[in-house]
């Protein structure tokens, strides 16, 4: 077992001592940036539309709601709730837009 050990450590030190070295690529930060700028602008979209359909399904159910108090209720959580969220989402895309312009000062990219 100890013969077996000093084989396979002098293979691996010979391995490395050969080895060439490998350097960093120079980072496009304006690609990543453009990559994931244009992910957050879809999620938002789809988000909105999410929104937009939950806004037209609490209103639909308000007005034929008939004076039933219970999905009169409901519609209104359902019109609230999508009013919070496309308020969450748009303050995260506005967030995002603010990090993004930091980061493009911090790292020194053109936009």
């Amino acid at each position: 077992m100890n013969k077996k050990f000093i084989v396979i450590s002098s293979f691996a030190l010979a391995t490395l001592m050969f080895a060439t070295p490998v350097y960093a690529a120079a980072a496009d930060v304006t690609k990543i940036q453009t990559f994931i700028k244009s992910i957050i602008q879809i999620l938002v979209t789809i988000a909105g539309l999410v929104s937009m359909g939950f806004f037209v399904w609490g209103g639909f159910g308000y007005i034929t709601s008939s004076g039933n108090p219970e999905m009169l209720d409901r519609s209104k959580k359902t019109i609230l709730y999508s009013a919070i969220g496309l308020a969450v989402v748009l303050g995260a895309f506005v967030l995002t837009n603010i990090v993004s312009d930091l980061a493009t000062g911090a790292f020194g990219a053109t936009p």
